[in-house]
């Protein structure tokens, strides 16, 4: 499985407004003020984890990082069930993230996802790939694409960058 970073959320009385995250050990650490409800701390925690992540994105820009990206999902999260055929950035989808051939397994990802989270472009490419194996989107489907790492909160992300991101 896609290693997914483990966060520890620690309030400070002393903070007012004010968030910040780093590493530590291997643990994200996100310090937010004490006086933050769930939903601010959620909103804290997804700010901070996609910061972190483009400060060391592996880089998804390509569309050869997009196939090598593609195939090392495959073997971890569908063991090996998709057909990976040609995936490929595309600038002419504006009313969907991705698309798959089902036929042939080849894959456009909106070019609109090349700034997001690496989990959430995962959990796109995920979904896509499912398609190549189970057309519909049925109870099936979504036992298989829901493997992808962190796909609520990417589900969650995309539905906010569609309404005010975008």
């Amino acid at each position: 499985m896609p290693k997914v970073p483990r966060v520890s959320v620690i309030r400070s009385a002393k903070r007012r407004r004010t968030i910040q995250a780093r590493e530590v050990g291997g643990v994200i650490e996100v310090r937010i003020p004490a006086t933050f409800s769930k939903a601010q701390e959620q909103a804290a925690v997804d700010e901070m984890l996609a910061k972190l992540s483009k400060k060391r994105r592996s880089s998804h820009s390509s569309d050869e990082d997009l196939q090598r990206r593609a195939h090392r999902l495959n073997e971890e999260v569908l063991e090996g069930k998709a057909t990976v055929g040609s995936i490929r950035w595309v600038s002419n989808q504006n009313a969907r993230w991705g698309s798959c051939t089902i036929s042939t397994g080849d894959i456009r990802i909106s070019d609109r996802l090349k700034n997001v989270p690496d989990y959430v472009v995962d959990s796109v490419l995920v979904h896509e790939l499912t398609h190549t194996f189970i057309a519909g989107h049925g109870p099936e489907f979504w036992v298989w694409a829901d493997k992808a790492p962190l796909a609520e909160r990417a589900k969650g992300y995309l539905e906010a960058y569609q309404r005010y991101g975008d």
